[in-house]
This record gives C-alpha cells, structure tokens and sequence, in this order.
C-alpha cells in the first residue's frame, strides 16, 4: 500500500462530517505542492471513523471541492472505517508483545478519576492501575486496549514549522488504542493509515501538535519509522480570532458558489496565506510547484482577508478566456433573467465578455454587470440611473439619440464620432452625454464604456432603449 523508502509521500486527511473546510483545503494545496515539487505522491485519507457524524454527502462535497481547486490526489481513496480489521490487528500485535496492555477500569471508576484530578486543579493524566497486571476481574469482563506510554524522559519533534517542540513524558497517558467493543480509536487509526500508506510527511494544522507526541510515542512502541512533522498554523479571521461560522465562508463552496470565484484565484490566495517566497503575490501552479517549501511557512496565524482575495481575483479573471467565464457566468445571468439564453444571447455574452471582464472581481459581479444585454423593453433603470435622465440630461439623450440614428454604419468609431460631436455641440465634456446614454442603454450608471455598449446592442436595441426613456 506505502510507497519506497525514498518517495516523499504526502495525505490530506479530512473528516467527512461537512463540507471541505477552507483551512483544510490549504493543508491540501500545501501537502500537493510539497509531493509535486520532490515527485513524490499526494495521497486522500477519508477519516470516517465517527460513524455517528460521517456523511455520504460530506465525503463528496470535499471530492468536489478537491478537484475544483485541481488537487489531484494519487490513486484510490483510503476510507479510514474499511481498515478496522487492520487497526485492530495492530493492537492486538502490540498488546501481545507486552507495548500494549488491557485495561479493565469501569466507567465509573474513569469519571471518579477524571473529578479527583478537577477538584485538585491538576491535569487529568490517567494512571491505570492495570498496566502492571497480569490479571483480569473475570473471565468476560470488558476492557480496552491501552499503549504503554513511556513515563520518564521526553519527547521532543524537530517541527519543520514550529521549531524543535518537546514534552514531558509523564504528561503523555496511556491512551485507548481499542475499545471495549473492539473498535479502533481515531490516534491508532491515524498511525496504523500513515505507516501502511507510506506516509513521510505529515504537513496538518497545529491544533494537531499535541496528538503528534502521543501519536509518536505508539509509533515509537511499534518500532515504525517516524515521519517528518510540519505543523502548520491555523488561519484567523480579519479581527484575528480563529476562523469561525461568524466570519463566514468557511467552506470552498461559498468561495466557488456565493462569491463567484475562480479556482486559481483562490489557489493563489490560499498559497501565500501563510507562506511566502520573496515579493511574489501572483503565483501559477507552475511556479508553485517549483517554490514550495516548508521553510516559507510562517508561524504565526494568517488572517483572511477578502478585499485581497477579491483583489486577486479580479486580476485572474481579466486573465482568463473568455469561453470560459461564459461558461462560468452564463448559469448565473440565466438565474437572474429566470430563463435561459438562446443561442443568439449567448454569442452577444461572448462578443461582449473583453468588455465585461476587466470590471469584475468576481463571477457575481460578473453576471450582474451582464445583465442590461438581455433585459427586455422597457428595461428597469436604477434610482441612481433615473437621476442622469432628468432635465437638462434628457435634451443631451434626445441630440444623441438623432446622432445615432443617423451614423452611416452602427461600428465603434462612428458611434464616438457622432457622440462627440453633440457634446461638442452643446458645448459640454463627452461624460455629459455619455451619462444619460448610459442610463437610458443599461439602466445603472456603470458599464463597459458606452460605445462598447452601444456596438453590442446593435442599432435597434440601442435606439429603442432610448426611445423608452425619452417617452417615459
């Protein structure tokens, strides 16, 4: 199942128990980065061994949310529950060569353990008193299977983030490695998966710091290599609290699906959320790939700011093809007419998209921006819009309107010339006139510029929207 000695092999591990978090989704890009810089393999964990919790629809929202952002991930993936028989194979291995031991203490006698060491104010650090027993209360009673943790020394992990990190050992318990009905826990699970999978490096958040030392001391029992650690800090909110439902946008989805994302917009950004190389900001997978490093991990939180994501993706949109944001934005401008576009509609959204694109920073502001093409006469006009159309803009519109109607061909520089030539006329700047074209043609006082808007709509259209307006 693991791969040689010498491949760098790398997991993202999540928990189906909602959707793909956005945290978890930078854990990702980094672990992908890291196997694809060294060649190695990028492998997927489902951790699905919290069966009360675990969601067929949880494992595909982070399937789908995976390959949105192009994660690929290497092979099949493991789903951590089919391995129990594994699991628990290795516990029993560990018990019988003496690391393990059973431990028979009730419920009872565990929560009376647990308020002692409450009522004294101390750590609560099991002592079983079975680790040194050979024998059992009767023939059926139930017990646990329990890692015989060392007691004395430490435990110290050179963290390729977090620096050299130690423990004292006697702050590590005996930890529960099987149940009493014979189901692994989730620390055996974890170790048992990565040394089968061939696991080098376990790049995850740092809230995963103190289940590496426990996790280091059964792979330590089991005489198992050990992995390098890169314990990665977790991402904060703009006010700098840890990411929470109160900052919204916490799984990819709302990223794609609410705020109209592009992938690599959010690749990009979530790279350089944490980790740098030099002044770089815009980064293409080909480049990060070839960068990557656990050395440019900071330690400190990053915080989410979403002006700069937006910022960001502003700039991958102006860059990306126009076939494709039409794919991209058509289902959104249709959502909003509440029909579908023709063919003919469609053509006139892919003629106009250069147009479109450089005033978006997203998808919805995209769709948005779209939307005057297919409005059908009489279109709606905003209160901002219905400002630009009052006296004395409207005898603007009217000159304008018989400039138009009598330009020789219906192409761009004509159309300047002869909106030119009324502001000039009327002894005015060109914005004078073009703001009231603008209203009449679009309904709202921002748009590509207005010959681009007039040369989409065609004669007819553009004419006709004016006579609306100058009859309203």
């Amino acid at each position: 199942m693991g791969a040689s000695s010498s491949t760098v092999v790398t997991r993202f591990a999540p928990s189906p128990t909602g959707f793909l978090h956005i945290g978890g989704a930078r854990t990702a890009l980094f672990n992908f980065l890291y196997a694809r810089r060294h060649g190695g393999q990028f492998l997927l964990r489902i951790e699905d061994t919290d069966r009360a919790r675990s969601t067929q629809a949880a494992v595909d929202a982070i399937l789908d949310g995976m390959r949105w952002l192009r994660l690929d991930w290497d092979g099949d993936v493991t789903y951590q529950f089919a391995r129990a028989a594994r699991h628990a194979e290795v516990a029993n291995g560990l018990l019988a060569s003496g690391g393990a031991y059973r431990c028979y203490m009730t419920a009872e006698e565990l929560a009376a353990a647990r308020a002692a060491a409450e009522a004294e104010r101390r750590p609560f650090r099991l002592q079983s008193a079975w680790r040194d027993r050979a024998d059992a209360p009767s023939v059926d009673a139930p017990y646990v299977i329990r890692l015989r943790a060392p007691r004395d020394g430490e435990t110290v992990i050179e963290d390729e983030v977090q620096g050299r990190v130690t423990v004292q050992n006697v702050e590590l318990d005996d930890m529960v490695l099987l149940r009493s009905d014979g189901t692994p826990t989730y620390m055996l699970a974890v170790v048992v998966d990565d040394e089968d999978m061939g696991v080098t490096h376990v790049i995850r958040g740092d809230d995963h710091l103190n289940n590496a030392f426990r996790q280091l001391a059964l792979i330590r029992a089991l005489g198992w290599r050990e992995p390098t650690y890169a314990h990665v800090p977790l991402i904060h909110g703009p006010d700098g609290a840890k990411l929470s439902k109160r900052h919204g946008a916490l799984g990819v989805e709302a990223y794609r699906d609410e705020m109209g994302l592009l992938a690599e917009a959010v690749e990009n950004y979530l790279l350089r959320l944490g980790w740098g190389h030099g002044d770089a900001e815009i980064i293409s997978r080909e480049q990060a790939v070839e960068w990557f490093d656990l050395s440019g991990i900071g330690r400190a939180p990053a915080r989410l700011d979403f002006r700069k994501l937006e910022n960001l993706n502003g700039h991958y949109m102006r860059e990306a093809d126009d076939s494709r944001l039409v794919e991209l934005v058509a289902p959104r401008v249709e959502a909003l007419l509440g029909h579908a576009l023709s063919e003919e509609q469609r053509d006139l959204l892919t003629r106009a998209m250069g147009d479109l694109k450089p005033r978006a920073k997203s998808l919805v502001e995209l769709a948005d921006s779209a939307l005057f093409l297919f409005r059908p006469r009489p279109i709606p006009v905003d209160e901002k819009a219905a400002k630009l159309l009052e006296a004395p803009a409207i005898d603007l519109l009217r000159s304008a309107r018989d400039a138009l109607a009598s330009a020789s061909e219906w192409r761009l520089d004509v159309l300047e010339s002869a909106v030119r030539g009324v502001a000039e006329t009327a002894g005015v700047g060109l914005g004078k006139v073009a703001q009231p074209l603008r209203a009449a043609l679009t309904g709202q006082t921002t748009s590509p510029g207005i010959f681009e808007v007039l040369a989409h709509l065609g004669r007819e259209e553009s004419l006709g929207r004016i006579d609306d307006q100058l009859a309203a």
